[in-house]
């Protein structure tokens, strides 16, 4: 399984692509961040995230995109950035006909660290140890990309097998009866 893990922002987007199976040793095929200028126009700021995206999926040819869920903060304008970055991965990748997953912070880090309260320092590290990897992929966005691929990498099994017996489960259901 090929996974862009997208960790979205407006002036630092990573992005990250890591290849493997759960239960197997992972892959990191290519680390980034596509920039954009704090003091640019937000338009054009959001069509450079999509232009380097676009870039990330024509080179990777990934087969899903795991992006961060977008949760609320305190600084309203952050958040906005983020599901602004957020929403141009999700359409690239939907454009594409990829299929897309969305991940809290505190699910990858649970699932990269085994504490959802990891700090960042924390999530490189484990990051670099999993991929084999010399040094922490920086900045931070960059590892937390790749963060986001392995989370997805190592859950997506375990949730595609739910969703199917949840859809097993609603074909064999009465009619008029959902649970």
């Amino acid at each position: 399984m090929r996974v862009l893990g997208v960790d979205p922002g407006l002036t630092r987007c990573g992005v990250g692509v890591v290849e493997g199976v759960a239960g197997r040793p992972l892959t990191m095929i290519g680390v980034g961040v596509v920039r954009t200028p704090a003091d640019a126009d937000l338009g054009h700021r959001l069509v450079a995230i999509e232009q380097g995206i676009e870039q990330w999926l024509d080179e990777h040819r990934p087969e899903y995109v795991a992006v961060e869920r977008v949760f609320s903060q305190h600084n309203v304008r952050t958040v906005m950035g983020t599901a602004q970055a957020s929403a141009v991965a999700l359409l690239c990748a939907s454009r594409r006909g990829i299929p897309v997953a969305l991940h809290t912070p505190s699910e990858v880090k649970a699932a990269v660290t085994g504490s959802g309260r990891a700090d960042k320092a924390q999530v490189g590290a484990m990051v670099t140890r999993l991929l084999r990897l010399s040094a922490p992929p920086r900045p931070a966005d960059a590892a937390d990309a790749l963060a986001l691929a392995i989370c997805h990498i190592w859950r997506a099994p375990a949730q595609n097998r739910l969703q199917q017996a949840v859809a097993l489960h609603a074909t064999r259901a009465p009619k008029g009866r959902t649970a």
